[in-house]
């Protein structure tokens, strides 16, 4: 992901830093060793398409499009109702405007609403399981939804992943989109998750996990969590005829 708009709006993309990433083949993440590449990855540069547009606007958002409680059908979702909420940050700490972030998840019972999900909890007739909202001119996002739950998959004999929630964040052009996911503090089952656990630096992990918000929990009503997004910026502009920290 390559975003700063309190900097320059245009220009190439910075490469991604893939030592921040897990390896491709990780053996206890057992779909990855069909999934991985056997040939080094090529780097290309970016161009004209995935540097520009789209465009949102606030017209296109309804009223309950960040509200997963109640915008599948109108009627509330079965679950423990939640504030996520946060920032979308630039490399220097710096709110960004007007970022589309989307976010898609299980229901409090752990299932999908999608046909290849064969879990046995039930489906909830009234949660979809996905939002979207513009970030406000701070950098600021919220989302009123459910907790999750957690749910097993077929990798080992009794894998199951944590409760989580799926974020994308999409910046001003099509090279500019994160998919990411957090985890909820406490979760025990987040250090026994093979995918968690591809990815080696406790650091980067820990960059994944929502801790409690007392100080947005809503009395009598819902828990929060907050969920910071930090973003690597475009290459820096120049100041005072020379590039930043040089």
């Amino acid at each position: 992901m390559t975003q700063n708009k309190n900097s320059v709006d245009g220009g190439t993309l910075f490469f991604r830093d893939r030592d921040w990433h897990p390896p491709a083949l990780t053996p206890g993440y057992k779909t990855s060793t069909t999934r991985a590449p056997f040939r080094p990855l090529i780097a290309m540069p970016s161009t004209l398409s995935e540097e520009t547009g789209p465009a949102f606007g606030h017209s296109m958002f309804g009223e309950l499009d960040n509200n997963l409680i109640l915008n599948f059908t109108g009627q509330p979702a079965v679950g423990e109702r939640i504030i996520l909420h946060g920032r979308i940050l630039d490399e220097n700490g710096r709110g960004v405007p007007g970022v589309l972030v989307e976010i898609w998840q299980a229901n409090a019972g752990g299932r999908y609403r999608h046909k290849k999900d064969g879990y046995l909890a039930p489906l909830d007739p009234n949660f979809g399981g996905c939002g979207r909202t513009l970030s406000r001119p701070d950098g600021s996002y919220e989302f009123l939804t459910i907790r999750p739950g957690a749910y097993p998959w077929p990798n080992r004999v009794n894998d199951w992943r944590p409760m989580h929630i799926h974020i994308s964040v999409f910046g001003s052009g099509f090279g500019q989109r994160l998919i990411t996911q957090n985890y909820f503090e406490g979760d025990p089952l987040i250090a026994r998750c093979p995918i968690v656990n591809t990815i080696g630096k406790e650091e980067a992990i820990r960059a994944l996990v929502a801790p409690l918000d007392m100080n947005r929990a809503l009395p009598m009503d819902c828990l929060a969590y907050k969920f910071d997004v930090v973003l690597r910026g475009r290459r820096q502009s120049f100041f005072e005829n020379k590039r930043e920290g040089m």
